[in-house]
């Protein structure tokens, strides 16, 4: 489990700005649709200071059933990725 969940962001927000929580559950909600749309067009979204969410392609590979032991071929897909901005990195180190 997060050690941080959603309503920790939420109430986070909503102290550092004043709003309610009501108002800063839609703009995380809307920031995370924001995010979640850009991604599956095929868009990055740079947060400067902060990261980049992309997406990346993991290959086509074989793996093996670990039931059975059979080879398999697991097929090539995307996956979303973080790339941590060097404020973020600076900030954790």
């Amino acid at each position: 489990m997060a050690d941080v969940t959603k309503q920790d962001v939420v109430a986070a927000v909503a102290n550092a700005t004043g709003a309610s929580k009501a108002d800063a559950t839609k703009a995380l909600d809307a920031v995370i649709d924001c995010i979640t749309s850009s991604l599956a067009s095929g868009k990055s979204v740079g947060l400067i200071g902060f990261g980049t969410f992309e997406v990346r392609t993991r290959a086509a590979r074989e793996g093996r059933n670990p039931q059975t032991g059979d080879t398999i071929t697991i097929s090539e897909k995307n996956v979303p990725a973080f790339k941590p901005g060097k404020g973020l990195r600076d900030s954790v180190a």
